[in-house]
């Protein structure tokens, strides 16, 4: 190559070298300059890409707690018998009824939703009551161990104005026993 380069005139050099260096310039527009920014790229891919471990790291951490939590709230709630459900539902509706001075107008049939862990009896009920007793009947009904709580409630002014008519939705949920048994069945 140092041969030829040598038997060239001066101008044929100049121009050789000019095509080279012009050669040199398009092949790095084309192949290199859109390339520039890869770098940036690729370092905004790996900052995330660490985000994302740190953060599924952190959710495995907390699943170990998790884990133990659920067990514990397995064992928390009442146990009824699943054919005893609507009964003990209906009885704790009318008994704290009683002790709360809250008449019962007028009751709907129950219905029953399930998922995958509960069973959800819900009862619509009427009833008449002053502010005093139906706030003191609804705190009753939710405190303690039972899983009963208001899902609807619309209040009306009773025929003695000092009365109230209520109509509730109370909802009661219950825990699956095959959902225990296939928790128990999955420890061993």
């Amino acid at each position: 190559m140092k041969k030829y380069f040598e038997q060239l005139r001066p101008l044929e050099r100049r121009l050789l070298v000019g095509v080279l260096v012009a050669l040199f310039v398009v092949v790095n527009l084309v192949f290199v300059v859109p390339h520039f920014g890869d770098l940036d790229q690729l370092s905004q891919r790996r900052l995330a890409a660490e985000n994302k471990l740190k953060l599924y790291t952190k959710a495995i951490d907390l699943s170990k707690g998790m884990e133990k939590r659920v067990a514990q709230m397995e064992n928390q709630g009442e146990s009824v018998a699943p054919e005893d459900q609507a009964n003990s539902f209906l009885s704790m509706i009318t008994a704290q009824a009683a002790q709360s001075g809250v008449g019962i107008v007028s009751t709907s049939p129950q219905i029953t939703h399930t998922n995958e862990f509960f069973v959800e009896q819900q009862e619509n009920i009427t009833v008449t009551a002053t502010d005093d007793q139906l706030v003191g009947y609804l705190y009753k009904l939710g405190s303690g161990g039972s899983m009963i709580r208001v899902r609807d409630l619309v209040l009306q002014l009773a025929n003695p104005p000092e009365k109230l008519t209520a109509t509730i939705g109370l909802v009661a949920s219950y825990q699956k026993t095959a959902a225990k048994k296939a928790s128990t069945a999955k420890a061993k």
